[in-house]
């Protein structure tokens, strides 16, 4: 059985949409109790990584995750390696990586 990789990438964006939509109603539920307690909404910033940090981590993820479709469709097209197998495992396996990368660079950053 072969599927369509957009019916994959569409039932995932379904499923990674409602754990969006609860972070976001609980982030500005917290802001909201903050804000009324006279507190500055900034103090929930103070504990996360700076924004350009954030940024980098996810535009080495994103750079990873295409690289994955990218090899994962080599794969598809050079060997008998199934679609479904290639395309996931590629995606995940540079994704990962991307990751690691980021998290090397944070920490040569922050010595």
């Amino acid at each position: 059985m072969n599927m369509d990789i957009t019916a994959i990438v569409a039932i995932i964006c379904s499923i990674g949409f409602i754990p969006l939509i609860i972070f976001l109603v609980h982030r500005h539920r917290e802001r909201k109790a903050l804000i009324e307690k006279g507190l500055s909404a900034g103090l929930l910033n103070s504990a996360k990584i700076g924004r350009t940090q954030e940024s980098l981590k996810y535009g080495i993820l994103l750079v990873g995750l295409a690289v994955g479709i990218l090899i994962g469709n080599i794969l598809t097209e050079y060997t008998r390696m199934g679609e479904e197998v290639s395309y996931f495992s590629m995606i995940f396996l540079f994704g990962g990586l991307g990751l690691l990368a980021f998290y090397s660079l944070a920490k040569k950053d922050k010595e």
